[in-house]
């Protein structure tokens, strides 16, 4: 399942109010309690899907100004994040990488099966050009923070999850910046098994369930405010 179709059952699930919901699967029409649905939901009320950022506006802002990035205000900020958006689908086009719209925000998933080796939190040769891609791009908009968040699937201790999962996200930032991308803007954040989008019953859902993300929000004119 995408990431945007799982984005839809979220805010489905979360708009009634409940816990567990019967959905109808996308593809097959099929009513069915969705594990997928409940695990995303706990992942929704935790991480991106809130709008919040890692450390909190004002400190962020407070580097962002300092580095010289300015403020997006009214209108000017969805255009800004139009454009952003059609680069980065355009540059990272069968990659592997989905791009996210929510809003003014955007998510890139990247799951760790082509961003990382097994056990691993460097960031695979192969996949250094498509972070490039990104890095070109998040350059050029620097009107963003970005936040990148690591996940990892159950398998394993909690402990050794959470520590995979904080490496994985600060290996990615860590190559963002190391190509250009302002060390002010960037923060991280590791969730390791706690926000699962998907089963870790089956190989599939836990193959979901290893990703990183980079979440993009607008710096605008309220919070240098």
């Amino acid at each position: 399942m995408h990431l945007r179709q799982r984005i839809g059952i979220v805010a489905v699930i979360a708009s009634l109010g409940v816990t567990s919901a019967c959905v109808t699967d996308p593809e097959t029409g099929e009513r069915r309690i969705s594990k997928a649905a409940i695990g995303g939901l706990g992942g929704a009320f935790g991480g991106y899907l809130l709008g919040d950022i890692v450390g909190g506006r004002r400190d962020r802002t407070e580097k962002i100004v300092g580095a010289g990035i300015g403020a997006l205000a009214g209108a000017g900020i969805g255009a800004y994040m139009d454009r952003q958006e059609r680069e980065l689908r355009e540059r990272t086009a069968g990659t592997g990488v989905e791009v996210v719209r929510r809003g003014d925000e955007l998510v890139l998933d990247m799951p760790s099966g082509i961003t990382f080796g097994f056990d691993s939190s460097a960031v695979r040769p192969e996949f250094r050009s498509t972070l490039d891609q990104v890095a070109d791009t998040l350059r050029r908009y620097e009107q963003t923070y970005v936040d990148v968040y690591g996940h990892t699937d159950s398998v394993g201790s909690e402990t050794y999850n959470q520590s995979l999962s904080e490496r994985r996200a600060a290996a990615v930032a860590d190559y963002l910046s190391s190509r250009g991308v302002q060390s002010a803007r960037l923060a991280t954040r590791g969730f390791g098994e706690t926000e699962p989008v998907a089963s870790n019953e089956t190989e599939e859902g836990r193959a979901e369930n290893r990703r990183v993300e980079i979440k993009l929000v607008p710096v605008t004119e309220n919070d240098v405010g």
